[in-house]
């Protein structure tokens, strides 16, 4: 997009060719850009690849060779109003003011939430407005910022934006990229439900800027680590993920919240997630459960270079949620006497554990995933791999690593490679070959490093894991923030 505002400034006619039900998403990008005016010819889902392009060069030639009209040369940056939106009246007229909806023609052909994500909200009035804002020592009109240097996707580039965000800089909120202050985020704080001591972890995961993608399945969670997480009463035990526990509960809705208030993210027009993600019904935040580390094994705290005492929340996302295919009963028979099919399996029926339980989830857990994983670990389950000589989460990553390696032939044989290799006309990044130079017994992995996983001790007692995506599906590494920076 940043390109083709180059090209119309310049006086030269572009095309974008995409699906129909995406005109929206486009226009409201190529906006972003400056580009007021663009034309836009549509493909098609099912025609096969010669039909489809039949269909529309000839309407793409056309539109390349007009000259562009006095409109389309208009260049504006968008710069959508951001009202302080503290609704005054009776607090009937304010319920009924925040909980209105706006149809969206297909493909969602429904009503969705302006303000809201569907639930109903507290009415965020001046007075509980400032009493939230007591949860921080940060003025109200103090605007949230980068914390650090950090990239920035093409997609999200500006003209002549530098690759990367820049620390100090204001904070853009996907997908409108509009900016915000601190009591806007105190404002969504209230709606949400939050007590004012929460306040500084919902700042901390506004700098973010709380993207939701804008096409594919994407969930996006928030994790919380150190010591405030006792502080204000988080969850990090058994079901964490749950409803039920206030501070969870609130905090995660914020999120959702922040984007569709901060960032504009409206289901069917600048979101359009072929069919959603339950992780973004009222959002997804949990604690770490620190005290369940295995001797050595560090913290999201300490493994983002902060120290053990000081407070952090993770942000993160991806599309995949799994549940581990080892079974509490025999993961138990396993460690314990060696028996049962998960020991059969590992070839060690009647030798008592300690063992190695992820070599039973490998042939699986990859199946239909490229890339890292992140485990929501039970500390038991990390106690049994750290007995088995993992003395570190790195060992268990480089680990992980070294087993997704599968032959070149093999990977060609996969949906996402098409995608990750540029058409197979890129460079694999092991050998610094192009792809069809490499021999079909070259081993490549499926994930780009091994800090591409994620470990995270928490939940309960039963012994079984749960798999979202790895970091390398979220916003690593710059997706951990400092929530003491907020106190």
């Amino acid at each position: 997009m940043p390109y083709i505002a180059k090209l119309e400034k310049a006086g030269i006619p572009t095309v974008v060719v995409d699906y129909q039900d995406q005109e929206e998403l486009i226009k409201e990008t190529l906006l972003r850009h400056g580009v007021t005016e663009e034309r836009l010819v549509h493909a098609s889902h099912t025609l096969p690849g010669p039909a489809d392009v039949d269909s529309f060069i000839q309407p793409m030639l056309e539109a390349l060779t007009k000259p562009l009209t006095k409109k389309e040369k208009e260049s504006a940056r968008w710069a959508p109003p951001q009202p302080r939106i503290l609704f005054e009246g009776t607090l009937g007229e304010a319920q009924t003011f925040y909980q209105q909806t706006r149809y969206i023609p297909p493909p969602l052909d429904a009503p969705i939430a302006l303000y809201t994500d569907g639930f109903p909200i507290i009415v965020p009035t001046e007075e509980l407005v400032q009493e939230m804002l007591k949860g921080t020592s940060h003025k109200p009109e103090e605007v949230i910022t980068y914390p650090m240097d950090g990239p920035v996707s093409a997609s999200r580039r500006g003209e002549g934006a530098e690759a990367t965000k820049k620390k100090g800089e204001p904070v853009r909120f996907e997908n409108k990229q509009w900016t915000a202050t601190v009591e806007k985020v105190a404002t969504i704080a209230v709606m949400a439900g939050c007590k004012p001591e929460y306040l500084p972890v919902v700042l901390a995961i506004a700098q973010s800027g709380c993207p939701t993608g804008s096409q594919g399945n994407a969930g996006y969670w928030a994790c919380v680590s150190g010591p405030i997480a006792k502080e204000i009463g988080m969850n990090a035990g058994v079901g964490l993920l749950n409803p039920g526990n206030p501070a969870n509960a609130t905090i995660g809705r914020t999120y959702q919240l922040m984007a569709i208030n901060l960032g504009g993210a409206l289901t069917g027009e600048s979101r359009l997630s072929n069919h959603g993600n339950p992780f973004n019904t009222g959002g997804v935040c949990f604690a770490e459960n620190a005290d369940g580390l295995p001797s050595g094994w560090l913290g999201l705290n300490e493994e983002y270079d902060f120290r053990k005492g000081e407070n952090v929340v993770m942000v993160s996302g991806g599309g995949n949620v799994r549940g581990a295919n080892t079974p509490p009963g025999g993961f138990r028979a396993l460690q314990k006497s060696g028996h049962g099919g998960v020991a059969r399996r590992l070839n060690v029926k009647g030798i008592p554990g300690p063992h190695n339980w992820l070599e039973y989830m490998v042939p699986d857990i990859w199946a239909d995933h490229d890339g890292g994983y992140t485990f929501l670990m039970i500390p038991q389950m990390a106690q049994d791999l750290y007995n088995c000589g993992f003395t570190s989460k790195e060992a268990v990553y480089e680990w992980l690593y070294k087993k997704s390696f599968l032959t070149v032939k093999e990977y060609r044989d996969r949906g996402g490679g098409d995608l990750s290799t540029n058409g197979w006309m890129g460079i694999e990044r092991t050998s610094g070959k192009h792809w069809k130079e490499l021999s079909d017994d070259y081993m490549v992995p499926l994930m780009n490093d091994p800090a591409a996983n994620n470990i995270i001790i928490c939940g309960g007692t039963t012994e079984f894991v749960v798999l979202f995506n790895g970091r390398q599906g979220g916003l690593a590494p710059y997706n951990v923030f400092s929530i003491d920076a907020w106190r």
